[in-house]
């Protein structure tokens, strides 16, 4: 018996009423997040992905049908729902006559949605993306307290510092695989990472301050000499002034690079499209010459100022007995004793230990080093986006001109 030609629109068409069907015939009010709400806005992102990377009709349904069927696994086991979702998937599409290889690799897509996520082809990479779309976008916030409510409503109570050290380290752990979302989402995600980090250190800040007002409560009648010893220790809230100052410069500095890196990789982009189209025409359409060779200046520089926004110093990396004497080291950076060894940086460090002052004084020369490196950043950084808007700006122009004067 000869075998239907699939139709993979149609077949796509006859997933997609299958998949809805399916979570109107599983209801079960405790999937607030994995129900068919979330599987819509995953195919959502599958489609407009897809339609980025101009996939042909087969690999678009492998990306679709991966989407529709990726969470159908939570009604039947949810423990393994990524292995009982590409289950069912095959068995629908057995019964489409649907050929084995287009069946893995949906399989494969499903799969390697399972976190920590790992994707290897293209349509992988998509689905894997789409399933975590949400984590660059405004609808993160709501996202997140769903996903959390429906943790709570399977029995597991978790407070909301739990879930906010455990969302932070999905987004410390977690990367878009195609550039199309690292473009499109990368710099909303990292802000949500920031802005988490700097809630969870500010409540921990908090804390520590009422333990340490109660401690003081408690201990009013104390001696005065006894006083005088706890007011020679190091105190609490200036560590943590430190601790939390160190800990800002450091994602300033990482949002830093990450837009170092956005500049790099869109430059980049413009200049080998510049490179592979534009360029091998001009004798075509010599009057874009001007214009061409304009974006592709502005395109260097930036990729330039960029990247010496990011460039590391490297310090001698010794130090010696008179720079520890004069309490003029700061062995608190690496660059300061890289090339010492193991006893003789030691021997440093607990003198540094054993000197409030010494000690005090290294962490301030820290967080102003710190901050000496941030300002070089942000200029250069500055000076490559003001090079980039305004030099896009006048290429447009260009072109423009060139394209109405010739």
């Amino acid at each position: 018996m000869e075998m239907p030609v699939l139709s993979y629109p149609q077949l796509a068409e006859e997933v997609k009423q299958y998949a809805i069907q399916f979570f109107r015939n599983h209801p079960d009010e405790r999937y607030i997040y994995h129900n068919l709400e979330h599987t819509q806005q995953v195919v959502n992102a599958v489609v407009q992905m897809a339609s980025h990377y101009q996939l042909s009709d087969h690999d678009f349904f492998i990306v679709l049908t991966a989407a529709w069927f990726h969470d159908t696994g939570y009604f039947t086991d949810g423990a393994n729902h990524e292995k009982a979702g590409a289950d069912t998937a095959a068995a629908f599409l057995k019964d489409k006559h649907t050929d084995k290889e287009t069946i893995d690799a949906i399989q494969k897509c499903i799969l390697a949605t399972r976190l920590p996520q790992h994707a290897n082809s293209l349509q992988e990479q998509i689905v894997c993306d789409a399933d975590l779309f949400h984590l660059g976008t405004d609808d993160f916030d709501e996202r997140n307290k769903l996903m959390r409510r429906e943790v709570m409503a399977f029995g597991k109570d978790i407070s909301k510092q739990e879930w906010r050290k455990t969302t932070i380290a999905l987004l410390e752990s977690h990367h878009y695989y195609t550039d199309y979302c690292q473009l499109l989402l990368n710099t909303k995600k990292q802000q949500t990472l920031e802005s988490l980090k700097s809630k969870a250190e500010k409540i921990e800040a908090a804390n520590i301050n009422n333990t340490a007002h109660k401690v003081i409560s408690k201990q009013d009648g104390q001696p005065k000499e006894e006083e005088k010893k706890k007011d020679s220790r190091p105190e609490r809230g200036i560590e943590t002034m430190f601790r939390i100052s160190s800990a800002n410069h450091q994602r300033l500095s990482d949002q830093a690079d990450s837009k170092s890196q956005i500049l790099i990789t869109v430059n980049s982009i413009i200049i080998s499209v510049l490179l592979s189209v534009l360029l091998r025409t001009l004798e075509e359409y010599p009057y874009l010459k001007i214009p061409a060779y304009l974006l592709l200046s502005v395109n260097v520089v930036t990729i330039i100022c960029a990247i010496l926004a990011t460039r590391p110093s490297i310090p001698p990396g010794t130090f010696t007995q008179n720079d520890i004497a004069e309490k003029k080291v700061n062995l608190l950076f690496f660059g300061n004793f890289y090339k010492m060894s193991l006893q003789e940086y030691a021997s440093g460090m607990l003198q540094m230990m054993e000197d409030r002052e010494f000690l005090y004084g290294s962490l301030i020369r820290d967080v102003y080093a710190q901050g000496v490196v941030l300002g070089r950043k942000y200029r250069m950084l500055r000076a490559a986006y003001n090079i980039f808007m305004f030099g896009l700006i006048l290429s447009v122009l260009a072109f423009v001109t060139a394209t109405l004067t010739r």
